[in-house]
């Protein structure tokens, strides 16, 4: 049977057992339909390698599946992962070989495990920058470049008008992202009890758009942090348009370096750099900066907690793509961990949210205004990086979607001495937060 009688013998195999609907085109031009009906309108898989195959059968890794990815030789067309995941079979893949049957597969799989394999994919961009990083601790500027310094222009082209890289926060299931993030940014300043003269830092501002929209709707002495250079200079470059040179000072600083006191802290989308060895210093600092009775809004993605921590810490194999690929250094926690080093750090917990399905749905948002603008994303950081990229947000909005990842907003107060009142600072009901505006 010849290579490409072979891998079509194959792929109907696998379409049987695991009917997604979705047709593979192969090198030659030929295609396959995995499954007996077409379920996507366009959706097609390509793989543009006979290597591609022979070399998963014998070192199959989510890993290898990337770096083909980005090389071009496993791709998408005609939409996005976003439109793969929900055509995915529920069953396990233990069930799907079991219905494949051992005998029939070793039978269509032992041509392929010893045909030529192909090498693993470019570990670079076109402008050879690295695909990649292996995180060091003691270089967290250069995790934080890795990821933040891409270009400016790039991510211009799938966040909101404000650039605003963190979760939105919708009314209403709508796909205006413009409007979803403003209601985000509203929403902070509310939970945060905003109030004329305030000093606010901002942990990890990005391009300052929380700081900007304090500054002018409640008037506040904003500060930020960012170890991004790309992100400092826009962000002062926005401060200084909108005239508040005087009130918002950004910097290019650790949030460790800061000296305080803040009456109100807000971390939006950050903490998950900084890395368990690293939360007790963080919360640590974070103490230190709020003066006694200030409020605290932690915004951090989180995983589901497990039996101990030791279980908790294994990292599946698509943890460890997004930590090598995207976030390097990266690691997020579980609500109870944040609650818990809270109350250890002093602080009095007020409120927890969660935004699971409003991150679900500003990821896939984000994925497909990327996807229209795709020729342009390709020209400012390479087909690489980009392939990369749509399988990220892709991906992190099917993991929410699912319950994988989780996202939450707590607010807490700095304790004050006992028998001092909290009142001032967090009202009795929440009624202030949903007022029209």
């Amino acid at each position: 049977m010849t290579d490409i009688a072979n891998t079509k013998a194959l792929l109907e195999a696998v379409g049987e057992a695991y009917p997604i609907g979705v047709p593979v085109m192969l090198w030659d031009g030929s295609s396959v339909l995995l499954g007996p009906e077409k379920k996507h309108p366009t959706l097609t898989l390509h793989i543009r390698s006979p290597g591609v195959i022979p070399s998963l059968l014998r070192r199959p890794s989510l890993d290898r599946i990337l770096t083909y990815h980005a090389s071009g030789a496993i791709d998408i067309s005609g939409g996005t992962l976003l439109d793969l995941g929900p055509l995915r079979p529920k069953a396990k893949a233990s069930h799907i070989l079991r219905k494949l049957g051992a005998g029939r597969i070793a039978k269509l799989a032992i041509g392929q495990v010893f045909a030529k394999g192909l090498e693993p994919g470019t570990s670079f961009d076109a402008s050879g920058r690295p695909l990649a990083r292996t995180s060091d601790k003691s270089d967290d500027k250069g995790d934080i470049q890795f990821h933040y310094d891409l270009s400016n222009d790039f991510y211009r082209l799938f966040l909101d008008e404000r650039m605003v890289y963190t979760c939105a926060y919708f009314t209403e299931w709508h796909d205006d992202i413009d409007r979803a993030q403003t209601d985000k940014l509203e929403m902070i300043c509310r939970k945060l009890r905003l109030q004329p003269g305030d000093r606010l830092l901002d942990i990890g501002c990005g391009w300052g758009a929380l700081l900007i929209h304090a500054a002018l709707r409640y008037g506040v002495i904003g500060e930020g942090v960012t170890l991004s250079e790309e992100q400092a200079t826009l962000a002062r470059e926005r401060i200084a348009a909108a005239g508040l040179s005087d009130k918002v000072t950004i910097h290019l600083k650790s949030y460790e370096e800061m000296s305080g006191p803040y009456d109100k802290i807000a971390s939006i989308g950050m903490f998950e750099h900084v890395g368990f060895a690293n939360h007790d210093a963080y919360f640590g600092a974070v103490r230190r900066l709020l003066r006694p009775g200030g409020l605290y809004l932690h915004h951090a993605i989180t995983r589901r907690g497990r039996k101990n921590l030791k279980t908790f810490l294994r990292k599946a194999p698509e943890y460890k793509a997004m930590t090598k690929y995207i976030f390097p250094g990266g690691e997020v926690d579980y609500i109870g961990h944040t609650a818990t080093m809270l109350e250890e750090h002093g602080f009095e917990v007020h409120d927890v949210e969660g935004w699971r399905a409003h991150y679900a749905r500003t990821t896939a948002l984000w994925c497909r205004r990327l996807a229209a603008r795709r020729a342009e994303a390709e020209a400012l950081v390479g087909p690489e990086r980009t392939r990369i990229w749509l399988a990220y947000l892709a991906g992190v909005s099917l993991s929410f979607a699912r319950g994988s990842l989780y996202l939450y907003q707590t607010l807490g107060s700095k304790k004050m001495r006992e028998g001092h009142d909290l009142a001032n600072n967090v009202p009795p009901s929440r009624a202030d937060l949903y007022r029209e505006y």
